[in-house]
């Protein structure tokens, strides 16, 4: 995760959700080698080296692998691995930061995929939207990133209304969940834009249809269902809905501790911040507390002085308090 740090964080969110939605691997992949190709083998032999090269943290080796596989699907004409070698491209430069050579190269495998007759409902194009949507709110082009969210999302809402009655010699119940959860990562995604824009009720409203998919698919217990019910409570606090916000954000810490959830400390930070804005100081500093131990055990040094600052902003909305009380009682006792 360290090689990751300096992405903005609705793009590595991306990650979770999408690995579910496609079985750990990009959606588009499941067709890419169905075309039989005497260079098979060689060209999977490269994506596994690629894949080891990024798991050792060698990302410029993965990257030159990847550039001769691209020379060699092009030799070979092969589409498949054509769009196979730019959408892994694409990824890596996604996860590299280089955004602009990842817009480029996620646009060529989709040219690539409409070109080969694929639908522009398919989910391997719809997930190729969604990196380019999220891409242009990071680079704050919000016009393109609207369009694509909005692109997304209505879509696979329609798709899943079409889907929803095919017998299932006509349709897998697998693709059909896969459908749900891709859903879910573009309602979550535009989400987390929406409300790093100040639109905080429709961004509750994408949170509450995201984490209503990942508990009927996962259930309570799975991670992301973790995640994006924290994620609802941020949004429920920002526009001052502090019950209701804690009434979430409470469930969540509790299943992150039952489940060991590797974000505990995250959801215990916005546990406790919330408890700061209903005025329970006393509670809201144990639980930063508990979150700052947790966040220095783990070595996540950028939440550890998160936690510390919000500790100091906890002492002086007390103080405040304090003194607002004294100033009260001493104007109704005069």
């Amino acid at each position: 995760m360290a090689l990751f740090t300096q992405l903005p964080r609705r793009l590595l969110r991306l990650a979770p959700f999408l690995a579910a939605a496609t079985g750990g691997r990009c959606l588009a992949h499941s067709r890419l080698w169905s075309r039989p190709s005497g260079n098979k083998c060689r060209f999977r032999s490269r994506n596994y080296q690629v894949s080891l090269s990024i798991m050792k943290g060698e990302l410029e080796e993965a990257d030159q692998i990847l550039h001769e596989a691209a020379r060699l699907s092009h030799k070979a004409d092969n589409k498949a691995a054509i769009i196979y070698t730019y959408d892994t491209m694409a990824n890596l430069a996604l996860f590299r930061g280089q955004l602009d050579q990842a817009e480029k190269l996620f646009k060529a495998a989709m040219s690539f995929l409409l070109a080969g007759g694929m639908k522009q409902d398919d989910n391997a194009v719809i997930e190729i939207s969604l990196k380019l949507a999220s891409i242009y709110a990071t680079q704050n082009q919000h016009k393109l990133a609207v369009a694509g969210y909005e692109f997304c999302i209505l879509t696979l809402e329609e798709k899943i209304v079409e889907q929803k009655d095919l017998p299932t010699d006509a349709l897998s119940e697998e693709e059909k969940i896969n459908t749900r959860l891709l859903l879910g990562l573009s309602l979550d995604s535009y989400a987390r834009y929406l409300l790093d824009h100040s639109r905080a009720a429709l961004a509750q409203r994408m949170y509450e249809q995201a984490l209503q998919i990942s508990m009927e698919v996962h259930g309570e217990m799975h991670p992301q269902t973790v995640v994006l019910m924290n994620d609802l409570a941020t949004a429920l606090d920002v526009q001052g809905r502090y019950d209701d916000a804690y009434e979430h954000v409470k469930r969540a810490s509790e299943l992150a501790h039952k489940t060991e959830h590797p974000e505990t400390h995250i959801v215990l930070n916005n546990l406790a911040g919330i408890l700061m804005h209903k005025e329970d100081f006393s509670q809201a500093r144990q639980i930063y507390k508990e979150a700052l131990n947790q966040a220095e055990k783990k070595g996540d040094g950028a939440s550890a002085q998160h936690i510390r600052k919000e500790l100091a902003v906890l002492a002086k909305k007390k103080k405040q308090a304090s003194l607002t009380r004294e100033q009260q009682e001493k104007r109704d006792s005069d």
